[in-house]
């Protein structure tokens, strides 16, 4: 396949869910732009990451420093033996494997102005401030788009100039709403779908007047001070030619406000979803609205709570170590902490790999403790662009033991135990009482309501914290579950989805997602329920095929059946002149259909025949066929029988009830010998929505192009099939970075025990502490309460009835 470009074939089986994100428009304008990032500590690395998974033409990394301890804390790409080399060298190889498509390569000269004009976006994460004025008027007035960010302990900054015209095609990236139109008087309507966007400042001329973009309300005035901060931190800087000592009582404002010069999982979580959607994103593609123009982030409720717990400059030195970083902002005590904790990680996908590295790069479980991951998923090749612990030589490995190991290399002191398990009933033996009991917490990281509810449920019983999380394309949350604090996840849940009526699917569709979803239920009535119900049993043993000529057969008329007669059929009791009620029968959301007829010259007609007699081959264990000229000739010889239309208002009619109405022979008669049954083998088939090689999309696309034509309602491409069939939840690789920076904040507050139930940045929301259920008596009871009652007497035996009612009363007794 083609490399990117601006011509470029967009590999959609690896790009296929950001693809549901951007859409292919926006991905083709990202595949021309070369990108240059300055600066590979640990913001860099981060960045570079989410961009080269992303897809853009090229990547350059520019990094003139070495690396030391303290990078090690948040540049996962950076090992203790390569302590000394230059930064962004040692990360170029290792960055390269992300995504075969995009050219990585590194740099290490002086940053020209000349060199700045091979790139359209240039991105600064570790300049001086003279540096950032001097190169952003520079990009500025040569129309480069311009990212300034930047990250210290706690407090991250972020700066955007696209430049005097800005495109925007697409201000907010929602996906338009769909309606039928049943009926259109006058319209006098302009669409404009691009948006010329006000005009940016250079960065020189924004310093003085500074606009912000406001993330937490409840800090309204912390983005000015922090504009005035990192400024006094940029002229510490150029003064001593250093940073400021992390907690020196003498640089008071600058050391204790901002602690060390690079802590980026600290930070990284808000400014990052920021910056690729509004530099990826927004630069590169024209898609969602920019920032304007500066972004200030802060975590300062992290630090410790306890008015006693007064960090040191000794207790925050270098100590030469990996951790170096984060020893900066919290002090070794935490670090202990952090070493020793026993964590249950619940999925190994996108969050879950995010997770690990964050894991891996603060310590978690560095010591005595131990972080199990379980996930029972192999690896495909549609995961590469956003779950990036892997690799093309990894599809088809277990997702826990790769991530594990992968994790390992980052570093290699942090105890990390991979499990292949499903949570729930059937694992409790593995997950029992004295495994939940050993856990200081948990992590979810999965992609169904279902494990989420149930891991839940486990946390609320044992009263374990959980750390709850999940993305949708460019939205995410996050969700802190504190044992006698918060709500459980299960507290609130969202409405039900709501279904298609039965009546529309099978005979008033009027969009693509009915069409879509009658051809999924095809599929499932066709070629996997059938082969697990019993109820099959004649039409198995008197009507199966029994070579590849029986299986085209049979989609040839099965193809007749819903296309053209059930149409008919349908037509036949409702006629295009039936008149309901006074009014036209079809009229509104009712589409009045017509039936198809077939033709080998038809390309949908043939896609059909060939996905629906493969899988019918494969459902019985019979080779099948891809040969389109065998096909065709097979197709020439078969006869369908004439329509025959039926009296009555039944309109439809399945081929199991057409068999059991005409069935006159004793069920005893039909029942298959010893060697007859060994003859075949059943093979039900369970949708797979990635595998473009199995025929499955194939079907569903063909099947619901088909219906759709039947009631001219316009089809929807494979791209577009695949998400709504498959109910894939769009995502990208920055929401996933983003979320789990977030986690990982909370995380850190667990460890320290705060009481502080912080907001959600990401939807402003707040935890209120909603646990309380009921009153008895006047005693408040809340989900995480109960009666514990121990069965077994100190003698040794176990309590009787009248023990345990006994038992029971003393304690109504002693709480009322």
């Amino acid at each position: 396949m083609a490399k990117n470009g601006n011509d470029a074939e967009i590999d959609e089986g690896l790009y296929s869910r950001q693809l549901y994100v951007l859409g292919h428009d926006a991905m083709k304008r990202m595949q021309s732009s070369n990108v240059l990032i300055s600066g590979l500590r640990g913001l860099g690395v981060e960045i570079a990451k989410n961009i080269i998974l992303g897809g853009v033409k090229s990547v350059t990394l520019h990094d003139q420093g070495v690396a030391e301890w303290k990078d090690l804390s948040s540049q996962f790409y950076l090992r203790e033996e390569d302590l000394g080399k230059n930064r962004a060298d040692v990360s170029q190889t290792r960055l390269a494997e992300l995504n075969s498509y995009v050219p990585v390569t590194s740099y290490t000269g002086v940053l020209t102005n000349e060199y700045l004009t091979k790139f359209q976006v240039v991105v600064l994460t570790n300049s001086s401030l003279d540096e950032q004025i001097s190169l952003g008027d520079f990009c500025h007035s040569n129309g480069i788009k311009l990212i300034v960010a930047d990250t210290r302990g706690l407090f991250g900054q972020l700066f955007c100039d696209f430049g005097e015209e800005m495109t925007v095609f697409d201000t907010n990236g929602e996906q338009p709403l769909s309606a039928m139109i049943s009926m259109i008087t006058k319209v006098k309507t302009q669409l404009d779908w691009a948006t010329l966007y006000r005009v940016m400042k250079s960065l020189s001329s924004s310093m003085a007047e500074p606009e912000f973009l406001l993330t937490d309300f409840a800090k309204f005035d912390r983005p000015g001070q922090l504009h005035m901060g990192f400024q006094a931190l940029h002229a510490f800087e150029k003064k001593h030619s250093r940073l400021p000592k992390p907690w020196n009582q003498v640089n008071t404002f600058a050391s204790y406000v901002f602690g060390t010069c690079c802590v980026r999982l600290l930070c990284h979580g808000l400014l990052y979803i920021d910056f690729l959607f509004f530099f990826l994103l927004q630069a590169c593609t024209g898609k969602f609205m920019p920032i304007m123009q500066w972004l200030y982030f802060d975590a300062v409720e992290c630090l410790p709570e306890a008015e006693d717990a007064v960090l040191t400059e000794e207790e925050c030195a270098p100590r030469n170590c990996r951790y170096d970083g984060q020893i900066a902002v919290f002090g070794s005590k935490l670090q202990e902490l952090l070493a020793k904790q026993r964590y249950f990680l619940v999925g190994a996908g996108a969050i879950g790999c995010e997770l690990l590295k964050n894991f891996a790069m603060m310590g978690l479980a560095s010591g005595e403790g131990e972080v199990i991951v379980t996930d029972m998923d192999t690896i495909e090749k549609s995961n590469l662009n956003r779950q990036f612990l892997f690799r093309p030589w990894d599809v088809t490995k277990m997702k826990s033991e790769t991530a594990a190991a992968a994790v390992k290399l980052m570093n290699p002191s942090v105890r990390i135990t991979g499990h292949q398990n499903r949570v729930g009933p059937d694992t409790e033996k593995v997950y029992d009482d004295d495994f939940f009991e050993s856990l200081d917490g948990v992590t979810n990281a999965l992609d169904n309501v279902d494990a989420r509810m149930y891991m839940d449920r486990r946390c609320v019983y044992y009263r374990k914290p959980l750390l709850e999380s999940g993305t949708l394309g460019t939205k995410g949350n996050v969700q802190v579950v504190i044992p006698f604090l918060t709500e459980s996840y299960s507290s609130s849940q969202d409405p039900p989805e709501k279904s298609i009526p039965i009546c529309t699917l099978k005979n008033f569709p009027n969009a693509i997602e009915h069409t879509l979803q009658w051809a999924r239920d095809e599929f499932e009535g066709l070629f996997k329920q059938p082969v697990e119900n019993a109820l099959q049993y004649l039409t198995l043993v008197t009507d199966y095929p029994r070579s590849w000529e029986d299986c085209v057969a049979w989609a040839r008329n099965h193809f007749q059946c819903q296309y053209n007669n059930n149409i008919r059929q349908l037509l036949h009791n409702f006629p295009p002149d039936q008149v309901s009620s006074g009014a036209p029968f079809w009229s509104g959301p009712k589409r009045c259909p017509h039936p198809l007829e077939f033709s080998t010259n038809n390309d949908l007609h043939m896609d059909y025949i060939m996905a629906a007699a493969n899988l019918l081959a494969q459902s019985y264990g019979l080779p099948g066929s891809t040969e389109r000229s065998v096909l065709t000739k097979l197709l020439q010889d078969i006869k369908v029988p004439e329509f025959i239309p039926k009296s009555g208002v039944k309109i439809h009619v399945s081929d199991q009830e057409l068999q059991s109405a005409n069935a006159s022979i004793e069920l005893k008669t039909l029942l298959p010998s010893t060697e007859a049954t060994s003859q075949y083998k059943l093979c039900p088939i369970e949708f797979e929505k990635d595998d473009d090689t199995n025929f499955h999309m194939d079907f569903i696309v063909a099947a619901s192009n088909l219906r759709a034509e039947n009631y001219d309602i316009p089809p929807a491409d494979r791209h577009k099939s695949k998400l709504i069939a498959g109910k894939i939840i769009p995502a990208i690789a920055t929401t996933t970075a983003a979320v789990v920076g977030l986690v990982c904040l909370e995380l850190l507050k667990i460890v320290q025990g705060h009481k502080n139930r912080a907001g959600v940045p990401l939807n402003m929301n707040e935890l209120f502490n909603t646990c309380f259920l009921s009153q008895y008596y006047e005693i408040d009871w809340t989900l995480w309460d109960r009666f514990e009652v121990k069965g077994i007497q100190s003698s040794g035996e176990e309590m009787t009835l009248r023990q345990f009612l006994d038992y029971f009363k003393v304690i109504l007794d002693a709480h009322c």
